[in-house]
């Protein structure tokens, strides 16, 4: 052992083991669902601890972006989105998403699953699931409005419209647009749906 391993504590077959837990977590996820996949059976899967799951990842969101190589984690970005408030969270979220997207480009592993998502049921419930818990529910607690899940869901059938348009099928009107333009009219549409005064009657929440 090189006196670097001994100082840090870090263990030989270290990166095996991450390499092991990432396709387990693959083959679970892909198998089992978001929901349906816990640290456990990963762990089982990818002969370790779970304990060492932890260790590498922390919790089974990280893992999960891990697995998929999602540019972003929803518990870091959306507090950092709504600390200003809610004025202006969908220029914000507009920036950030158009941003990002731009500067993955062809390579964006998002599309990726969007694309798997689209064309193979398995793969739709696991984003749906992921989706929901990172990223819905997580906007939708924070959103001091009525109906917060229904505008985090309306939201984010924004984004992920003008990612199947903008990227998927790639409609030229779309993809020549600077990103001032399609901010100043893609923001309001999402201002609108997470905090204006629109829903009526008895939708769901």
């Amino acid at each position: 052992m090189s006196t670097t391993d001994r100082r840090t504590g870090r263990r030989p077959g270290n990166s095996g083991s991450r390499a092991a837990i990432l396709d387990a977590a693959s083959a679970r996820f892909a198998g089992h669902g978001y929901d349906g996949a816990t640290i456990r059976g990963i762990a089982a899967d990818a002969g370790v601890d779970p304990a060492l799951v932890h260790h590498f990842f922390g919790t089974k969101e990280r893992l999960f972006i891990a697995t998929m190589r999602l540019p972003l984690e929803p518990a870091t970005l959306i507090p950092e989105l709504l600390a200003p408030g809610v004025e202006g969270l969908g220029e914000r979220l507009a920036r950030h998403f158009l941003r990002l997207m731009r500067e993955l480009g062809e390579a964006n592993p998002m599309i990726a699953l969007i694309r798997s998502a689209a064309a193979h049921p398995d793969a739709a419930r696991m984003f749906r699931e992921f989706y929901t818990r990172a990223v819905l529910e997580r906007l939708a607690a924070e959103l001091d409005t009525s109906r917060p899940q229904l505008r985090a869901a309306l939201c984010a059938s924004q984004i992920l419209g003008l990612a199947v348009a903008r990227f998927i099928i790639g409609l030229r009107p779309l993809l020549d647009a600077d990103d001032e333009t399609m901010v100043a009219a893609f923001a309001p549409a999402l201002q609108h749906y997470l905090v204006g005064d629109w829903l009526t009657g008895d939708l769901p929440s």
